[in-house]
């Protein structure tokens, strides 16, 4: 272990910057070629289909392989060993319900966001503005995540330990992210997540290779020595290091996975991604593509936790100024060095501004097409005026995420991901699934499924440990927690289902145009009319 490692220092801090700025510069320079096409709605929104699967595919990749990807499943692999894996597989797992469920469906019934999904039978502006509330709620939360990381990590490289220092550099991240939008729309976002997502394959695939050839290329000697230099010993090499202590415990990790398999097919940035595509076949195309290239990056954080636990150690890793989210640049200084760890900053940085971009410009783009242009003005908008309203609503949605950014400065962002897939899974799941499979689904089953999921979330989070009652909370030094668990998903989830089934046959007058919905059903099922 270096003396360097160990005082917290990393690096050339100088260089470091260097590298992201490089990054900061290429980007924003191809947003800027790209943004002189962004004319109608639809190449603002979905950078008007002309992406081929595989295109959309790296895209997918890079939009959905946050910085909870990157830093916090690395760390907590690295601290908790296997039950941090955990999250891996979840994140991974979840891809098989959004190519079997939604995708085709999504790609052919809407046009640019998962309002014009749940409205298309339905009346329009109520369920239109249940959907952009969920949007919001959902790319605010995962939002949160992304910027919380920004501030551990760059305290970690740029030497930054005061909280008034990260808070800035939050704010730096929070602007850039919001230039990207505001210049390149989704064309010009997409090509940053295509950049950013073959740094980060590269990158994980650079540092496994590394690793295990300091160990002989045998992954045994490498779990050996993670063990050794890990506070739990042999059990961070078996389940149960993090969630099996207590039922409490083992109840909040079904939890976790429920929430993480059935939270990508509805987190909105996701699902807007397949509008970017010309049709239904390369939106398969497209998962296929990001199933592969997520499969070689999930392997890759196995060998990265625990390298970062037998190499750095998990003491070290707990002691750090960015806790778990610094196992992987810690990890990077002690493998390769400054120059490792200045390309482990780039490839850190990208992926918190790329995704944070995507979020953005789906908030933003719920908000003018489902509100302004459906709910407001009736559909009677004029594009140019849309696009304008997109564009400021981008500025005040990137504001509140660096303000939400600094509260959460410090937790593990892994952890905060998975309540945003919570969120999706609650609110968002059940009304696509009923909407697109069950004939008698009605406006009241949307607005009853969607609100009823997306409020016992929240005040599911709030009353939970994740707010005050714990070391970790984001309010400390008090306790009103009534709930136990940290992830609500194991009881938000079936609610929303719940919901959605009763207000459907209980307001059975409340039925839909059954000729809308006939046509609905051959226009997802056969892409006729998309």
């Amino acid at each position: 272990m270096t003396t360097d490692l160990a005082a917290g220092s990393m690096g050339s801090p100088a260089l470091n910057t260097a590298v992201f700025a490089a990054f900061v510069a290429i980007t924003l320079y191809i947003t800027y070629r790209m943004s002189t096409r962004n004319t109608t709605t639809a190449d603002y929104y979905a950078a008007g289909s002309g992406f081929t699967g595989p295109q959309n595919g790296i895209a997918i990749t890079g939009d959905y392989l946050s910085a909870a990807s990157f830093l916090g499943i690395a760390g907590a692999i690295a601290v908790h060993g296997y039950d941090g894996f955990l999250y891996s597989i979840g994140f991974l797992v979840a891809w098989l319900v959004a190519l079997l469920l939604v995708a085709e469906l999504v790609r052919n019934t809407g046009r640019f966001t998962m309002g014009d999904v749940l409205a298309y039978r339905m009346r329009q502006r109520p369920v239109r503005a249940a959907a952009a509330t969920s949007t919001l709620v959902i790319s605010l939360f995962y939002m949160l995540a992304q910027m919380a990381g920004a501030g551990g990590l760059v305290a970690l490289l740029l030497d930054v330990h005061g909280k008034g220092g990260q808070a800035l550099v939050i704010c730096v991240v929070g602007l850039v992210m919001i230039l990207y939008v505001l210049v390149g729309g989704m064309k010009g976002t997409t090509w940053v997540q295509i950049i950013k997502a073959t740094m980060l394959i590269l990158c994980v695939v650079l540092i496994t290779v590394f690793l295990l050839g300091k160990f002989g290329f045998s992954i045994s000697a490498l779990l050996d020595e993670a063990a050794q230099h890990n506070a739990k010993g042999e059990r961070v090499l078996e389940p149960g290091g993090q969630y099996g202590r207590t039922p409490i415990s083992k109840l909040d990790f079904i939890s976790l996975s429920l929430a993480l398999i059935l939270g990508a097919a509805g987190l909105p940035h996701v699902l807007m991604r397949f509008y970017t595509v010309p049709n239904a076949t390369e939106a398969r195309r497209s998962v296929v593509w990001a199933v592969a290239m997520m499969a070689i990056f999930y392997a890759a954080t196995l060998i990265i936790g625990y390298g970062a636990s037998a190499l750095v150690g998990s003491e070290t890793i707990l002691g750090s100024t960015g806790r778990e989210n610094s196992a992987a640049p810690l990890l990077a200084f002690e493998v390769g060095g400054t120059v490792l760890l200045g390309v482990v900053a780039a490839v850190a940085f990208a992926t918190i501004l790329a995704v944070v971009a995507g979020l953005t410009i789906t908030a933003s783009a719920s908000f003018a097409h489902d509100v302004y242009a459906n709910i407001f003005r009736r559909g009677r908008v004029d594009p140019s005026d849309e696009v304008r309203v997109a564009r400021r609503t981008a500025v005040i949605i990137g504001a509140l995420a660096i303000a939400g950014g600094i509260l959460a400065n410090g937790q593990n962002v892994a952890f905060l991901v998975s309540l945003a897939f919570a969120f999706a899974a609650s609110a968002n799941l059940s009304t696509l699934l009923y909407s697109l499979f069950w004939k008698r689904f009605n406006t009241s089953g949307t607005l009853w499924a969607m609100y009823g999921g997306l409020v016992s979330c929240l005040v599911l989070v709030i009353i939970s440990p994740v707010v005050s009652g714990a070391p970790t909370s984001i309010i400390r030094g008090v306790d009103f927690h009534l709930f136990p668990l940290n992830n609500p998903g194991i009881v938000s989830i079936p609610i929303s289902f719940v919901c959605g089934y009763l207000g459907t046959v209980l307001r059975r007058r409340d039925r839909g145009d059954p000729a809308k919905q006939a046509e609905m059903e051959v226009r997802s099922l056969t892409g006729i009319g998309a």
